[in-house]
């Protein structure tokens, strides 16, 4: 079984994400998440955040989650981050999702066949996070935030979260949304293609290189 695209799905969740938002909206990152995990038919959806983070994504995955009747999980470090989050979600009007505090290495205990992922390309933790994480069977899609100004190689980020194993990346792209998102589409497994390699195609949009990944 694969991730299966829904237009309309992605369509409601979107709309209903600008509703929600109104002015807090983060630069269309909000819309375009929520319009993602919720196209995606995303079962689990888990995102990083940290005390000053922005909250508009979090709203927008939480709508999405409501229409896909999935798992909305927010990992958080420390318990100080964990009460600014949940202040700053009551004050967005939404229900508070799942919270687990503590380090990737035992929240992600918890979390198997995740599907859909957010985390912030500023955070030296979060490559952690893709690395560790316990992606879905039927693929998943991993999207890294502020990508624009990290200067991190979030393309080798992608290749570590999926190594070691049957996965394969599908393909990544960066879109100049808010300060960028990096976005990879993990393929399914099983049932594949007899271990068969393929290229693909990544474009660092910072440094004009084009980088090919042999998987």
């Amino acid at each position: 079984m694969k991730l299966v695209w829904s237009p309309e799905t992605a369509s409601k969740a979107y709309i209903d994400t600008i509703k929600s938002c109104e002015a807090r909206l983060e630069s269309g990152v909000a819309e375009l998440v929520a319009a993602m995990a919720a196209g995606w038919n995303a079962q689990l959806i888990v995102e990083t955040w940290s005390k000053g983070s922005v909250i508009a994504t979090s709203v927008g995955l939480a709508v999405a989650s409501r229409h896909t009747g999935g798992r909305h999980v927010c990992m958080v470090p420390d318990e100080a981050s964990q009460l600014e989050y949940f202040e700053a979600i009551e004050a967005a009007g939404g229900p508070p999702p799942e919270v687990i505090v503590g380090e990737p290495e035992s929240a992600m205990e918890e979390l198997q066949g995740i599907d859909f992922m957010v985390v912030d390309c500023q955070r030296s933790d979060d490559s952690k996070v893709l690395r560790m994480a316990k992606l879905s069977s039927r693929g998943a899609v991993l999207v890294c935030k502020n990508a624009a100004s990290s200067g991190a190689d979030t393309a080798s980020q992608w290749r570590s979260a999926v190594e070691g194993g049957s996965r394969r990346l599908v393909r990544s792209a960066f879109l100049p949304v808010g300060k960028g998102l990096e976005i990879a589409h993990v393929a399914s497994t099983g049932g594949g293609k007899g271990g068969r390699r393929r290229w693909i195609k990544h474009w660092d949009q910072r440094s004009g290189e084009e980088i090919v990944i042999r998987r």
